[in-house]
């Protein structure tokens, strides 16, 4: 875990050394030709802390956009003066599940994209042995077919938030009107794993974030923050989950208080940490910030997704970085068992990825004030893990499938039996449209999962994190 941030450069530099990247000189020539780049100039250079004067570099690219009509209240472009642009957003983690399908959709709505990401997701699925459903292009194949197909540009800068200067570097090249932050450890799982792992996870994520907050106030004070947190922060009290605050009266007086969070894992604390750490520099600094609180997402296609195989996003069925419906038709599609965690009460609020994009979309349209901190529940249902196994049943039989379902031990430490009832109104009320979980969705889902089921490997469907297990020594995720 300790080389686990090399994975933004290709080369293996010692411990003293790290890379950077900057925008290119359009007159340069390529002076490293271990990146996957056939169009795009770049510079790499290596240097140790004690080398301050060395130039840093930003490997930048291009990719396009198909125009798709868009809500007459959504505008992707600022004012200034007499003139207007195109609204500029940075998107931290634009390689991942989510913020890859975010970037295609924003570039595609005609907004100015820059992707940030080290790549380190990437590294995960080779430490631990696992692989995405679907084929996934690398980074620099998807923003070049991007391009190839709609002509417009998505820059990339490689490289790890938790480094200030690189992060300084990013903001201070693109100078973003919005930033929206992807770029954590997104896995419960993953964070039980080990202490290493669950070091990694508070340490990415709380200081990543932290250096997103200083960068926006040191160099650009405007930006609005539109940061992926997540509804486990809530965990499942037995009163309604309110968005972000609660109206609490006690000994005769009233106040109106950040909502109590209940965190179940080392990934969904670090999550908590970070909304208090916006909350405070929101107040403190005058940011202004969204936090979309976002239930479990479903689903692989976007609009932007399906227009080409290289474009095709990431499809996690394994039980460490998969998420519950994802996992099932999966599970579905192979004549496994659906794993059902204990009793399977588990209630949770849930999405589809294209309602995802949407929400974003509408949090940068229609930003925070100065000094405000706002809280969205982003999700559009809710479901128990029953309820979920029971419609992918029935969906399964529709198609010809032999569904059946199991319960195994819980490795995780929950209710399998609760309360759970989350307030989720003001996106709808900004436009959100959503895709509800219908037969004929459940039934493109299966199809899809059907179709690349070859490439499954059954042994990384059964769950083998333990949260009561979870160990000092890292180790790989049993099989």
């Amino acid at each position: 875990m300790a080389h686990l941030l090399s994975a933004y450069c290709t080369v293996n530099p010692s411990p003293l050394t790290k890379a950077y990247y900057k925008p290119v000189d359009q007159r340069s020539t390529i002076c490293h030709n271990s990146i996957p780049f056939r169009r795009y100039e770049s510079h790499i250079s290596l240097r140790s802390p004690k080398e301050k004067h060395q130039r840093h570099h930003i490997i930048c690219a291009s990719a396009a956009h198909k125009v798709v009509s868009q809500p007459d209240s959504v505008s992707p472009h600022i004012s200034n003066g007499s003139t207007s642009k195109p609204k500029k957003v940075m998107i931290i983690g634009g390689d991942g599940y989510c913020g890859w399908a975010t970037a295609l959709h924003l570039s595609n709505k005609n907004y100015e994209v820059a992707i940030v990401d080290s790549l380190v997701r990437r590294l995960f699925d080779h430490q631990l042995g696992l692989n995405s459903l679907t084929p996934i292009a690398s980074i620099h194949d998807r923003i070049r077919r991007w391009k190839s197909l709609t002509g417009k540009t998505i820059q990339l800068h490689i490289g790890d938030i938790c480094d200030f200067e690189f992060l300084t570097e990013a903001f201070k090249s693109f100078e973003p009107d919005a930033v929206v932050h992807f770029g954590e450890q997104r896995s419960a799982p993953y964070s039980m794993i080990d202490r290493s792992r669950a070091v990694f996870t508070q340490h990415n994520n709380v200081i990543g974030t932290l250096n997103v907050l200083f960068a926006i106030k040191e160099f650009s004070n405007e930006c609005h923050l539109v940061k992926l947190g997540t509804m486990g922060e809530y965990g499942t009290p037995n009163i309604d989950i309110e968005e972000g605050y609660i109206t609490i009266t006690h000994n005769g007086r009233t106040d109106t208080l950040p909502y109590p969070k209940q965190a179940s894992s080392f990934y969904h604390l670090s999550k908590v940490h970070d909304s208090n750490n916006i909350a405070f520099t929101c107040k403190a600094w005058g940011i202004r910030a969204t936090d979309l609180n976002q239930g479990v997402v479903y689903g692989v296609r976007t609009d932007e997704t399906e227009m080409h195989e290289e474009l095709c996003n990431r499809l996690d069925y394994d039980g460490v970085f998969g998420t519950a419906l994802n996992r099932f038709c999966v599970q579905a599609a192979v004549g496994h068992p659906l794993t059902v965690y204990g009793k399977g009460g588990q209630t949770r609020g849930y999405l589809d990825i294209r309602d995802t994009v949407q929400c974003v979309e509408l949090a940068i349209a229609n930003p925070a004030n100065p000094g405000e901190f706002r809280v969205f529940n982003q999700f559009t249902e809710q479901f128990s893990v029953n309820d979920l196994a029971g419609l992918v049943t029935t969906a399964g039989k529709k198609l010809g499938l032999d569904v059946q379902t199991m319960s195994v031990p819980n490795p995780r430490v929950e209710a399998e039996e609760h309360y759970y009832n989350a307030k989720h109104t003001k996106l709808v009320e900004l436009g959100l449209r959503p895709h509800l979980l219908s037969d004929s969705l459940l039934d493109s889902l299966l199809n899809f999962a059907v179709q690349f089921r070859d490439s499954v490997d059954k042994q990384q469907i059964m769950p083998s994190v333990s949260w009561k297990k979870i160990g000092a020594k890292p180790r790989t995720v049993a099989i």
